[in-house]
C-alpha cells in the first residue's frame, strides 16, 4: 500500500449509511479516530436528515438497505441538488449495480467485506483534491488581500492568517498570540487589522475570532 498522510481526513465530516448494525458500529468506531466527524444511521430518512442539517464531505452507502435501495438513496438526494462525493459498499457483485454506480458517477465502490485500508485510501484520494483546492484558494486570498493592502511589511501577518483559517473561514487568534509569531509592532498590527475590517475583509465575530470574507475580495 502507498504511504499516504491519513491526517489529512481529520479536517472531514463523513455521513456513514448501513443498516447491519454490528458493521455500522464496527466501521463507525474504526473510522472515528480517522475523520472529524462520523454520522452512522442505519435509514436513508436519517440520513437525509444529517444532509440537511451538518456539513458533510463524503457518503458512505451501503446499496442493499432493509426495505430500501442505497442508489436510490443517491439518485433522491442529486434530484434535489445535493452533490457529495460516494463511495458504495454492497455484498453483491451483480453488474447491474455497477453500472447504475457509474451512471450517478460514484466515486468508489467497495466489495465487502469492506477492508478498512481499502477505505481509507479511497477517502484520502477523494479528499486530497479537496484539499489541495483549498490550498491554492487560499494562495489566491493572500494575493488578492496583499493588493488591498499598501504596507508590505504586513504581508507576513496576512498569509499567517490566511493559512490559520478553519473550515469556515474562521481565524481566531490575539494580537499577542500573533506577535509571539511573527515579529511586528501592535501599531503596526492594529493599523492592519482596522484597514481589513475597513474593507470587510476580517470581520469580528467575538473575542479573538474573526470571519475572513473572501466575497469583499471580488470588490477589490
Amino acid at each position: 500500500m502507498q504511504n499516504k498522510d491519513l491526517d489529512i481526513l481529520h479536517n472531514f465530516n463523513i455521513l456513514y449509511l448501513e443498516d447491519d448494525e454490528d458493521l455500522l458500529k464496527h466501521t463507525h468506531d474504526v473510522l472515528e479516530d480517522f475523520v472529524n466527524n462520523i454520522y452512522a444511521v442505519k435509514t436513508s430518512k436519517e440520513a437525509m436528515n444529517i444532509l440537511l442539517n451538518k456539513k458533510v464531505d463524503v457518503i458512505i452507502s451501503d446499496i442493499l438497505l432493509e426495505n430500501e435501495n442505497g442508489i436510490d438513496f443517491l439518485k433522491h438526494i442529486k434530484e434535489k441538488d445535493i452533490c457529495i462525493p460516494t463511495i458504495l459498499t454492497t455484498a453483491h457483485t451483480d453488474t447491474k449495480y455497477l453500472l447504475d454506480a457509474i451512471k450517478l458517477k460514484v466515486e468508489n465502490y467497495i466489495v465487502k467485506p469492506i477492508n478498512i485500508k481499502e477505505l481509507l485510501n479511497s477517502l484520502y484520494d477523494i479528499l486530497l483534491p479537496v484539499i489541495q483546492e483549498k490550498e491554492i484558494q487560499k494562495n489566491i486570498y493572500i494575493i488578492r488581500t496583499i493588493s488591498a493592502i499598501t504596507d508590505g511589511k504586513q504581508v507576513d501577518i496576512i498569509r499567517y492568517i490566511i493559512n490559520s483559517l478553519n473550515n469556515d473561514n474562521i481565524f481566531t487568534a490575539s494580537y499577542s498570540d500573533i506577535m509571539q509569531k511573527i515579529p511586528i509592532s501592535k501599531p503596526t498590527l492594529i493599523k492592519l487589522f482596522k484597514e481589513l475590517a475597513q474593507k470587510d475583509i476580517l470581520v469580528k465575530v467575538a473575542h479573538k475570532t474573526y470571519k475572513f470574507n473572501q466575497s469583499a475580495l471580488d470588490h477589490i
